[in-house]
């Protein structure tokens, strides 16, 4: 089966699942494994914002949103010459990839006949469902079934390391400029490495707070895990956010990599989140995932 993916997260599902070479396309975010974005036709392109900052990348999507634009390019041509038989897709935010709806649009225009496959997770569990739900589609379902119980046997160690401990309360800001809370599955893994996030809304989307609210419930940890970045991109913006809680630790994550993207990696994130909270019974995270700030 020829296979499509249109977010960096369900390109990550596909490899996890053993069907790299399955993959033909991909988006110009989709860099793990390397293999991916150098191997493949990168079939959606966008701007380039390394240059920009936070508070330059927000008006740029708030002006783009306004204005019914698009933050993403489909190279519908591009898509064509592929002939996928599955489009991996989502619909859970329009600001991290291509909805599915216009993915709809470009195949009835090319005549292209391709099944397409949006996966929407909310919370932790939904995840864990994708692996399963793309498995299925591409007639492997016993491979997802078998990537779900290894997380889930991860996590279950995690539990059991930190059983009876403190649960220390955690802050979660996904965007510095202007200042955004952790949504949808981010506080499921702060729940799951031993924490309690705060001013948090698990389940739903992220959105727009002021510091004050996110330091009035006096969090012990703040951990800065901003969308779209790695280490050092977080720690940048965790040195920004020390002003607004003198009194707790910060930390930066590599936020791509292990919170963000809902994909296999976010067991990943639980374990180094449950080492920056429980240091003294969970081992510790891989190098160059966490960082303390202060």
């Amino acid at each position: 089966m020829r296979l499509v993916s249109l977010l960096p997260s369900a390109t990550e599902i596909v490899y996890a699942l053993g069907l790299g070479d399955d993959l033909v396309g991909v988006t110009f975010e989709c860099d793990e494994p390397a293999a991916a974005r150098s191997e493949k036709t990168v079939v959606v392109g966008g701007r380039d914002t390394r240059e920009m900052t936070p508070g330059e990348i927000d008006d740029y999507v708030r002006t783009q949103m306004v204005a019914g634009g698009d933050l993403y390019t489909l190279h519908a041509d591009a898509l064509a010459g592929l002939a996928p038989d599955l489009i991996l897709t989502q619909d859970l935010c329009r600001v991290c990839a291509l909805p599915s709806g216009h993915v709809d649009d470009a195949l009835s225009h090319l005549g292209c006949r391709a099944e397409v496959l949006s996966l929407d997770p909310h919370t932790l569990a939904d995840v864990l469902d994708t692996f399963v739900e793309v498995g299925a589609a591409v007639g492997v379902r016993e491979r997802g079934l078998d990537l779900v119980a290894e997380a889930q046997r991860r996590l279950a160690t995690v539990q059991e390391s930190i059983a009876e401990r403190p649960r220390p309360k955690v802050a979660i800001v996904e965007w510095v400029d202007p200042p955004f809370t952790g949504g949808h599955w981010v506080p499921d893994l702060v729940a799951a490495a031993g924490g309690e996030a705060v001013a948090a809304r698990p389940g739903r989307r992220s959105v727009q707070v002021s510091w004050a609210e996110l330091a009035a419930p006096k969090p012990d940890v703040v951990l800065v895990t901003p969308c779209g970045y790695h280490l050092d991109g977080a720690v940048r913006q965790a040195e920004a956010v020390l002003p607004h809680f003198p009194g707790a630790q910060v930390w930066a994550i590599d936020g791509d990599g292990l919170v963000v993207r809902p994909g296999p990696r976010l067991i990943d994130g639980v374990e180094a989140i449950a080492a920056i909270l429980h240091p003294e019974v969970v081992p510790e995270a891989r190098p160059g995932t966490i960082r303390r700030v202060r």
